[in-house]
C-alpha cells in the first residue's frame, strides 16, 4: 500500500526514462528476475508490464502472430492464411476476446477438451492441430494454462510444447493466476516445462497479494516486443539522448501513458511476503466439512463445493442473503452437468482458518430454511 500512495503521489508516466529513471530501472531489474525464475535465465528475454492480465494474455498472441508473420504491421490481416489458436476448454475467456480485438475472430479459436480435473489433454490438442490443417487453416499458437480460473488446474505444460516444437506453434503460458507458485519451493513443479514456453503471463496481483494492478507479460526473445509495437515517435523516442535508450521501454507498449506499477512490487520482493499458507484451506475444508463434496480434487487454492443436488438449486439465493445482509460474498457457477456449485478461490494473504469456518457458517446458516 506504501508503494501505491507514493506512487500516485509521484504521477509520472512509464514511457521513458528521463521521466521515472527509478521506476524504468526498477522494473527492468525485476522484468529480468521473473525471466530468470521461469528458466530463461541463459537467454536474453524481454517484457513489460500491463494493465492485467487479460491485456498481458493479448500482447503473448499479438507477438505470436508477428513472429510468425511481421507483414502483419504494415499489410494487416488481409495478407495472411485464415490462422487458428488453440487453447483449453477452461482457459480464461481473455484469449477469445483478444482474438477478436486483434482481427482473427472468436470462431478460429480452437478449444481443446480438458480431462475430469480441468487440465488440457494432449492427444487431443494434436488431434485439432491436425484437423485444423486437414481444413486448410493455419495454426500458429497454443495457449497452456497455469492454474485455471475454475478447477485451478495446471496444464501439463511439457507434453504442450512438445506438440508446439513439432508443429512449429509459438507457446503461450498463462499463469496469471498461478504464477507467483514459481516463487515456492515446494509447489513450484506444478510449472514444470513453463521455461519452453515463448511467452508467459503472470499476475502478481492475484497470488502474490501485491494491490491491483500488476501484471507483467514476459517474451523469450528479445526484441520481438518491440518489433511488434514500436512506432518511434519523435517527441518522445529520439535516438541520439545522452543515456541508453534501451531504458525507454514506452515504444514496446501498446499505449502511450502507462501507469507505474512496479514499486509495489518491489518492496513487497524485498520483503518477502508469504502465502504459501494459503494452499492448505481447501484441505481443511474438504476434511472439516465432510458434509460438502469437493467436486475437483485439491488442484490448487480454488475450492468448488456442493453438499448435494438440492444445494445446487438454492446457492444463487444464499448469495444473494449474504450480500443483502452483508455478512460474506462468495462465487457461484455452473460447469458442464454441474449446476451452480460454490467456488471459493483463496487469494488475500490475510486469510485465516476462523474466516473459513465464518464463510461455511454462513452457508449453513442460510441455507437451512430454503
Amino acid at each position: 500500500l506504501a508503494g501505491e500512495w507514493l506512487t500516485a503521489t509521484a504521477n509520472t508516466n512509464m514511457f521513458t526514462y528521463e521521466i521515472a529513471p527509478v521506476f524504468t530501472v526498477m522494473e527492468t531489474i525485476l522484468l529480468k528476475k521473473m525471466c530468470e525464475i521461469i528458466g530463461w535465465g541463459e537467454t536474453e528475454a524481454d517484457g513489460i508490464f500491463s494493465p492485467g492480465g487479460s491485456i498481458s494474455n493479448l500482447y503473448g498472441i499479438l507477438v505470436a502472430r508477428y513472429k510468425q508473420y511481421p507483414e502483419i504491421r504494415t499489410k494487416g490481416m488481409r495478407a495472411l492464411p485464415c490462422i487458428v489458436l488453440f487453447v483449453s476448454e477452461q482457459g480464461h475467456y481473455s484469449v477469445k476476446k483478444a482474438a477478436a480485438i486483434l482481427g482473427i475472430g472468436t470462431d478460429n479459436v480452437i478449444e481443446v477438451k480438458c480431462d475430469e480435473r480441468g487440465k488440457m489433454i494432449p492427444a487431443e490438442l494434436e488431434k485439432n492441430v491436425l484437423q485444423a490443417k486437414r481444413k486448410g487453416q493455419t495454426p500458429f499458437c497454443v495457449t497452456a494454462t497455469a492454474g485455471s480460473t475454475v478447477f485451478g488446474a495446471f496444464d501439463p505444460l511439457h507434453n504442450i510444447a512438445d506438440i508446439c516444437e513439432m508443429h512449429k506453434l509459438w507457446m503461450h503460458v498463462d499463469a496469471a493466476w498461478g504464477g507467483g507458485l514459481l516463487l515456492s519451493r515446494d509447489h513450484s513443479y506444478k510449472l514444470s516445462g513453463i521455461e519452453r514456453a515463448n511467452s508467459v503471463t503472470w499476475n502478481p496481483h492475484k497470488l502474490m497479494g501485491v494491490p491491483l494492478q500488476c501484471s507483467a507479460i514476459l517474451i523469450r526473445e528479445k526484441g520481438l516486443l518491440g518489433a511488434c509495437n514500436q512506432m518511434g515517435a519523435g517527441y518522445l523516442f529520439q535516438p541520439d539522448k545522452l543515456y541508453n535508450v534501451d531504458f525507454d521501454t514506452g515504444d514496446k507498449a501498446i499505449q502511450c501513458g502507462r501507469h507505474v506499477d512496479i514499486f509495489k512490487l518491489w518492496l513487497m520482493w524485498k520483503a518477502r511476503v508469504g502465502i504459501c499458507h494459503l494452499f492448505s484451506y481447501p484441505m481443511y475444508l474438504d476434511i472439516q466439512y465432510n458434509k460438502f463434496h469437493f467436486l475437483f480434487g485439491c488442484l490448487f487454492s480454488n475450492y468448488s463445493f456442493e453438499r448435494d443436488q438440492e444445494l445446487q438449486k438454492i446457492a444463487p439465493k444464499i448469495k444473494a442473503q449474504m450480500i443483502e445482509e452483508g455478512t460474506a460474498m462468495i462465487s457461484y457457477q455452473p460447469c458442464g452437468d454441474k449446476v451452480n456449485f460454490f467456488r471459493m478461490v483463496f487469494s488475500n494473504p490475510a486469510t485465516r482458518q476462523r474466516d473459513v469456518d465464518y464463510l461455511i457458517d454462513e452457508i449453513q446458516r442460510l441455507g437451512k430454511d430454503l
